[in-house]
Parts: C-alpha cells; sequence; structure tokens
C-alpha cells in the first residue's frame, strides 16, 4: 500500500495500534483490496516525499463498506515492524527481478500486488546487512 507520509506515516500506523484503509478510489486498486486476506502481509510504501518502502504491515480485517464512501470498500491494516532500512524506489529499480512490479509500471496506482518472488526480493532489501541496489 502506498501513502504520502504527510497524510498518514506509518509511523501513525505504529501510534494507533491499527487503520481502516479508506479512500481508494480506483477500480483497480479497489480489486486489489478485495484480495486481501487477514494474515496477508502488507509493504507500507511513503510516497511523494520519500519514495521508499518504511515498514511491514498485515491485513487485520478483510473487506467491509469504506465509512468515508459506502459506493468503495477498504480494509483494516496493523502495523508488524518498521525498517530498520528503507528501500527507495531508486534502490527497486536496480533489480531486475522487480523491473515489472506495479510501482513502477503503475506509479499511480495505491494499492498493488506483489509475487511472492517480489515481496521476499524487498523484504530481503530492507534488511540492514542488504547491499544497496540487491
Amino acid at each position: 500500500v502506498k501513502q504520502e507520509p504527510e497524510a498518514y506515516s506509518f509511523d501513525d500506523l505504529l501510534k494507533d495500534g491499527k487503520t481502516d484503509w479508506t479512500g481508494v478510489r480506483n477500480f483497480q486498486a479497489r480489486n486489489n483490496l478485495r484480495e486481501m486476506r487477514i494474515g496477508d502481509k502488507v509493504l507500507f510504501y511513503h510516497s511523494v516525499s520519500e519514495k521508499s518502502v518504511v515498514g511491514l504491515a498485515e491485513v487485520s480485517r478483510e473487506e467491509f463498506t469504506d465509512p468515508t464512501d459506502e459506493k468503495w470498500i477498504a480494509v483494516e491494516i496493523k502495523p508488524v515492524e518498521k525498517f530498520e532500512k528503507t528501500v527507495s524506489l531508486e534502490q527497486i529499480k536496480k533489480v531486475k527481478t522487480l523491473e515489472n512490479i506495479a510501482l513502477i509500471k503503475q506509479s499511480r496506482l495505491s494499492v498493488m500486488p506483489l509475487t511472492k518472488n517480489e515481496f521476499e526480493t524487498i523484504l530481503k532489501m530492507s534488511e540492514p546487512s542488504a547491499v544497496a541496489g540487491g
């Protein structure tokens, strides 16, 4: 999931303990929300000012009516871990196996799926011992 940190940051999620992921107004992103299941891991990306994956969250409630607009849906997520080492968009772009992810190909999409391999690659890049650029 992507969010501008000035609007709602991973630190906000840590402080709140959970949040409803509301305000999604794109059909493709909505369909991606629909696919989320309790326990699914979620990479939290700070867009615009930071352009980095900053933490790991988890789906804690599946699809429900978005309280900000009943024509749309939301999910609830809770924090799992704030990354000691963030993973920048620049680093992601340098990794061949990540060249086709939606973060690069559909950069305006706010909720996007990753394959297991893509997810694990980014997660590994967040480890303090990982080499920049993968």
